[in-house]
């Protein structure tokens, strides 16, 4: 069997199938590359390179005289493009979420009641409006998508009650989907990026438990007001009901990837609960470090992300070459937001982060600024060992991660996924949906929350 590898995204594909697999190898050969050329070319004092970004999203601007248009000098922006479809996002999913037990019911809508960024679902919906514009595989149903509310086992059997008892009345579910909105935006993709909200929310739920999180956009978290295990089964719940959303789509490969996704989330867990590196009292830095880490992080950031844009695509019926480059955005879009994430931890504060900004080294973890700066400075290695737990380990480490320019150089590597995001979509159709998608990296780049 053959393979063939994706130049924008590093991915290895097999001709037998058309699902894209990481392979570590050229994972660790890129990230070993990067780290060298991180080293090479970073001074304080040099100019930044130029990003591809204003001439892409100026080019982008100018096209689609039908559409309504951002003010002169004003970047396109990403929600006015969705907003109609993110307007009715939380009630969507508050839909979904009801249950007949009304602490459950409290538990499982308790993050929808504050608005989060909903990145990932407007990614979809963007997606969704930038690939309708591609070429089409011409499936003979795609003109009359199934229902997404429609089940496909009997109600009675889904409900499942206990004869000889009264049954909870769980029936949000079969509750009715029906709104207008953006032609270009099947009904199946509404519903997919409602799923990926699902799915980020449950992740929110169970990491909160097992980093004993005290905040979570600026309220007390889920595990504080109600206890871990509500949390714990409210995530359980949230994903429960993705699942069940997601069968209704009828699609068997869209099926396949969210729930690889619900596996990536857990094995990069596991990963960041078990880092390799913080097993050894004396760790030393090498290039498997990062590569390590980078692994981890796509598997709990850019797994979610790059799949529901690949599911997006296929869902539009969209051919294998769109198909492989929406997945290629959202994965170097998904890598590249989380370093920004990782920066973050270092360089807001409570008041902008939403939560306790340093956490990261709080709870022993080492992220990238800090892994960048321990390749200059073998002295973090024993507090990368004891997992900064001893007294003055955090405020030595971040010393040290400032002085060896941890950040910047964290901040350079997000670039360069940022712009194979940009590059990845270069093909696609000129649109207001292409500049958002654009844009939405601008913003990966530039946010301070």
């Amino acid at each position: 069997m053959r393979a063939r590898t994706l130049p924008a995204s590093g991915l290895v594909l097999s001709r037998a199938s058309s699902s894209p697999l990481i392979c570590c190898q050229c994972l660790h050969n890129d990230i070993s590359n990067q780290i060298a050329l991180q080293s090479r070319k970073y001074h304080p004092t040099r100019r930044k390179s130029a990003s591809p970004f204003g001439a892409a999203v100026s080019a982008a601007q100018t096209i689609f005289k039908g559409l309504p248009k951002a003010p002169p000098g004003i970047s396109v922006d990403p929600l006015r493009m969705v907003g109609k479809e993110l307007k009715f996002l939380t009630k969507n999913i508050r839909q979904l979420l009801g249950s007949g037990h009304p602490t459950l019911d409290k538990v499982a809508k308790y993050y929808t009641r504050s608005e989060g960024k909903h990145m990932r679902p407007m990614l979809v919906l963007l997606m969704a409006q930038a690939t309708a514009l591609t070429p089409r595989k011409g499936r003979s149903n795609a003109s009359s998508p199934v229902p997404v509310n429609d089940p496909i086992s009997a109600p009675s059997i889904l409900a499942d009650n206990n004869p000889d008892l009264n049954p909870l009345v769980s029936s949000s579910m079969e509750a009715k989907y029906d709104f207008v909105g953006d032609e270009n935006i099947l009904p199946g993709q509404r519903r997919l990026a409602e799923i990926t909200e699902l799915i980020h929310t449950a992740s929110l739920l169970h990491d909160d438990v097992i980093d004993n999180a005290v905040t979570r956009r600026s309220s007390n978290s889920a595990n504080i007001q109600f206890g871990n295990k509500m949390a714990v089964l409210a995530g359980d719940f949230l994903l429960g009901r993705a699942s069940v959303a997601l069968a209704r789509l009828r699609d068997p490969e869209v099926t396949e990837l969210l729930a690889t996704v619900i596996a990536n989330l857990v094995e990069g867990e596991f990963m960041q609960l078990k880092n390799t590196a913080a097993d050894e009292k004396r760790p030393v830095f090498t290039d498997e470090t990062i590569s390590y880490y980078l692994q981890k992080t796509y598997l709990k950031t850019a797994s979610l992300i790059s799949k529901s844009c690949r599911a997006a695509a296929i869902l539009g019926d969209s051919t294998p070459e769109v198909v492989e480059s929406a997945y290629s955005y959202g994965r170097n879009l998904g890598l590249a937001f989380q370093l920004v994430d990782d920066m973050l931890d270092y360089t807001v504060t409570d008041a902008e982060l939403g939560k306790p900004a340093g956490a990261d080294l709080e709870l022993g973890l080492a992220t990238a600024p800090l892994l960048f700066a321990w390749k200059d400075s073998p002295e973090l290695g024993p507090l990368v060992g004891r997992k900064f737990g001893q007294e003055g380990d955090v405020q030595r480490a971040r010393e040290l991660v400032y002085k060896c320019d941890g950040v910047e150089k964290t901040r350079q590597l997000a670039q360069e996924y940022a712009d194979k995001a940009v590059a990845a979509i270069s093909d696609f159709p000129d649109s207001e949906a292409k500049a958002g998608l654009i844009q939405m990296c601008e913003k990966a780049m530039n946010r301070r929350k």
